[in-house]
């Protein structure tokens, strides 16, 4: 089994790390620098990232608070939010990101991803999915857009399927039903999305417990976890959930 990587992220908005619930009623948490720096030194093998309201506000992410955030950790960091070109995934790399996430973009303009991994390469190219339950489609989650805002009708794992198929390097899944519940990863999206694509898939949304953590490995085959509630608010540490990992049989950098 690969080395599985444990990912706090800063969601971003005004310049300030959030979190919220379902995407909404969000809290103030931390400045993204300090945050960013706490982190590094804790353990995290990457750092994520997302500038929640660019892509609702029209605007590109914030390339200055990227490049401040870049500077002041030493492990690789994700950026997303507000990327819609290959413009912004040059600037964002440029300000000190080591891969990019791309959501709403990737919905709207397929060939973009195309375009994006044959000119940077695919492990730079994240593609990260809001899905909520739908049980009329065939796996049973809905494709979002709009920083979760906006349902497309379409498929979760289809959609993950084609987007591996024009190049993406990795799957970003986030539950809209289990964000910020603390109540667990929504296995099912994840491992229907691992298994499909057979390519590193990133669990998100609603680690509450150790145990989550565990369970989107064994049970959602992710090859990578992210969580923010429980690392912002001091539920757990990273060394913390990569301990509880490694005494399961999961291997993990520690």
């Amino acid at each position: 089994m690969d080395t599985v990587r444990v990912i706090p992220c800063l969601d971003i908005k005004d310049g300030r790390v959030v979190k919220g619930v379902h995407f909404v009623e969000l809290k103030d948490a931390a400045d993204p620098v300090e945050a960013a720096q706490a982190y590094s030194a804790g353990g995290a093998d990457e750092i994520a990232f997302l500038d929640i309201t660019a892509t609702i506000e029209n605007r590109r992410t914030k390339f200055d608070v990227i490049k401040r955030v870049a500077a002041a950790i030493k492990v690789p960091l994700i950026a997303g939010g507000g990327i819609t070109c290959s413009l912004d995934i040059e600037e964002a790399m440029a300000a000190g990101a080591s891969a990019v996430t791309i959501s709403s973009a990737a919905y709207r303009n397929p060939e973009m991803i195309e375009e994006a991994a044959k000119r940077f390469g695919s492990e730079h190219i994240i593609i990260a999915i809001d899905a909520d339950v739908n049980e009329s489609m065939p796996s049973q989650r809905e494709v979002y857009i709009d920083g979760g805002r906006t349902p497309t009708g379409e498929d979760a794992v289809e959609f993950a399927r084609r987007m591996i198929d024009v190049g993406a390097g990795q799957i970003l899944p986030t539950s809209k039903a289990a964000d910020g519940t603390k109540a667990g990863f929504d296995l099912q999206l994840t491992r229907q999305i691992a298994d499909a694509t057979k390519r590193p898939v990133i669990a998100s949304g609603g680690a509450g417990t150790l145990e989550h953590f565990h369970q989107a490995v064994a049970e959602g085959h992710a090859k990578a976890v992210l969580a923010a509630s429980v690392f912002h608010f001091g539920m757990f540490t990273v060394r913390q959930v990569k301990e509880y990992l490694a005494a399961r049989g999961v291997p993990v950098r520690l």
